[in-house]
């Protein structure tokens, strides 16, 4: 993996266990339970109803938190980063940048990203657009 490149157009990752399995089986077995809980409200299909619905939750929860645990590293290892490559009268400046932001920003490289954080403060960008505005990508094959 090391050896391929990445860039704006090849940067999503798909997990094949949680995308073509996980989410299409619980949604599946959701649907078929609410509708036999709707054709007949036994107290038995209501409860494989109740069941279903809170597998597909727990899917999306568990997804979620592991997301979340990722970007709080990410943003932690960009604050370091920028604190290592910016000049130290910017370093106040880092905690302005929006948790969204610093995310993105960890797919430019080390000659870019300074540029990259003074356009963020004075243009606002959009995670989308920092990721657009990136020539050299640093990849990142480890998030999930």
């Amino acid at each position: 993996m090391a050896d391929q490149t990445q860039s704006y157009a090849n940067h999503v990752r798909w997990d094949p266990t949680f995308h073509f399995l996980m989410v299409p089986v619980s949604a599946l077995m959701a649907v078929f339970f609410v509708r036999d809980a709707i054709r007949s409200s036994t107290p038995r299909n209501l409860l494989f109803a109740f069941a279903a619905i809170v597998a597909v939750v727990a899917v999306f929860k568990i997804r979620l938190y592991a997301l979340k645990v990722q970007d709080r590293l990410i943003r932690l290892e960009e604050r370091l980063r920028l604190m290592q490559l910016l000049p130290a009268e910017k370093h106040a400046r880092i905690a302005e940048l929006r948790p969204r932001q610093l995310v993105a920003l960890r797919f430019a490289c080390d000659a870019e990203v300074a540029a990259l954080a003074e356009r963020c403060w004075n243009e606002k960008l959009e995670p989308k657009q920092i990721k657009q505005a990136i020539k050299e990508w640093r990849a990142d094959f480890f998030r999930v």
